[in-house]
């Protein structure tokens, strides 16, 4: 059983993920120049959205590489001091996840942990305080917490997106979901905003202002698509399916939600989904509906971009229904935010308010 969302979403002018000129990421589709927000920019900002934690009920992992640190804080909370933990966390932490950088106390990758990890951690930690200078002794204890952690978290976020950890594989974890980048479903050319700012000390005497630069931006109508094994997440979440409808349930309103938050206080660029679409079928096979957009719509008089490209989208997914056939599909829910966003063959589909579209799609995941 897979779970796919599919949205339009527009944006006022904004620099919402920056590559590393600072100006909004793109990319070629279609022979053309898109707007372009990667998937880790969207994977983050649904993860740490707050309605994800509360909707799942279960607080999200933490990426890091001070886990030294952490630990420390922890152990030091227990009783420790900090001159016994600093003398037995570098071994600990290098054998259970990974090596350190050289001369630091970080982790030479990120670490993607969950609360109950690194608590299970801490009282491993504890229960062995006084024989941790033995190395086999350490050993032993890293071999039990890799088993007891391996295939499985207790944290919603990592079951979704996954972990890798190349030192220690049996640590890593498949995504049971995957995210598309989004792109935008027409041509964008980047703008320059020509900025100052008045230094409120400088007397009239003193001319020029106080500071000057540029700043890049686009505006633009975005594809979003995303897909979430059901089986694979259940597996992740150690067989736990009421805490994976949850976790389900959570992606979807915090994919609604998040918005991200790059340049957001020069933009503040906070524009809701103008379409949501989420299917749930019984197949492998995926439908993204990027190549609805492959021929880059084009802004019609009165009508916007908004509009014609869920009009492209519509039709583009009537004519996939009509060549491949709708046997794999058990629901598909639909909900536009304006009335005159005219959808026909998802009209069925289509209910009135974002509650009916988010129940339309967890009563169709496994009790």
């Amino acid at each position: 059983m897979f779970v796919e969302l599919h949205m339009i979403q527009n944006f006022a002018p904004a620099n919402l993920n920056r590559d590393d000129t600072n100006n909004p990421k793109d990319c070629e589709f279609g022979g053309v120049r898109r707007a372009r927000i990667s998937s880790q920019c969207i994977k983050r900002a649904i993860r740490t959205s707050p309605v994800f934690a509360q909707t799942t009920r279960v607080e999200i992992g933490t990426r890091t590489k001070w886990l030294i640190r952490l630990l420390r804080e922890r152990l030091v909370e227990a009783g420790k001091s900090q001159e016994e933990a600093n003398a037995v966390l570098p071994a600990f932490v290098a054998k259970y996840a990974s090596k350190l950088d050289k001369g630091s106390e970080r982790t030479a990758v990120l670490l993607y942990l969950s609360e109950a990890e690194i608590s299970a951690l801490v009282q491993a930690l504890l229960d062995n305080w006084e024989t941790l200078s033995d190395e086999k002794t350490v050993d032993q204890l890293v071999k039990t917490l890799v088993k007891a952690h391996k295939g499985q978290t207790s944290a919603p976020d990592i079951a979704l997106f996954g972990r890798m950890l190349a030192e220690k594989p049996e640590l890593s974890l498949e995504a049971a979901c995957q995210v598309a980048h989004a792109v935008s479903t027409h041509a964008v050319t980047m703008e320059m905003d020509f900025f100052t700012a008045v230094d409120d000390l400088q007397t009239e005497e003193e001319a020029g202002a106080g500071m000057m630069g540029f700043t890049g931006f686009d505006s633009a109508c975005f594809y979003r698509y995303a897909r979430i094994d059901w089986n694979q997440l259940v597996q992740n979440l150690n067989g736990d399916a009421d805490l994976a409808r949850r976790t389900v349930e959570g992606f979807l309103r915090a994919a609604v939600a998040a918005v991200p938050s790059g340049k957001q206080t020069s933009f503040a660029a906070n524009n809701p989904p103008s379409v949501v679409l989420a299917v749930v079928r019984q197949d492998g096979m995926g439908w993204s509906l990027a190549n609805a957009f492959e021929r880059p719509v084009r802004p019609r008089r009165d009508a916007g971009l908004v509009a014609p490209s869920v009009e492209a989208l519509d039709t583009y997914w009537g004519r996939l229904c009509q060549v491949y056939g709708t046997s794999t599909l058990t629901r598909t829910v639909a909900l536009a935010l304006d009335p005159d966003l005219a959808l026909e063959a998802l009209k069925e589909a289509q209910v009135e308010n974002l509650e009916a579209w988010v129940s339309g799609v967890t009563a169709a995941l496994p009790a």
